[in-house]
């Protein structure tokens, strides 16, 4: 945790940029490397029937951790994907419950 899901941007380009990334946010958020899940999400933007090319979109699920350290992440996320030749980024937090959450049957 956190886990961040990305669309609109190939296997690869991912690949190139998700070390530099969580350096950087392993540093802003604060939680070890290992926390850290990134998954490419298969997807095919359509518009008026024709497939279209759009812009990468991020989500990302976390616990709060304030609105200052996700400012710092989103510019984060945007710098690096902007880097791999992405001019429009647009990413959206969602905050899950403590005790909403399991990992082996045990929430946090």
């Amino acid at each position: 945790m956190p886990q961040f899901l990305i669309k609109g941007m190939k296997v690869e380009e991912i690949q190139k940029i998700s070390k530099q990334m969580v350096n950087e946010l392993e540093e802003i958020i604060g939680c070890p490397r290992d926390y850290f899940r990134i998954e490419c999400v298969d997807s095919i933007l359509i518009k008026d029937g024709d497939i279209i090319a759009g812009c990468p979109m991020v989500q990302v699920n976390w616990f709060d951790r304030g609105q200052e350290v996700q400012d710092k992440v989103a510019i984060s996320i945007t710098k690096n994907i902007q880097d791999a030749g992405y001019e429009q980024v647009e990413i959206f937090f969602i905050v899950l419950e403590r005790n909403k959450y399991y990992e082996n049957g045990m929430h946090l």
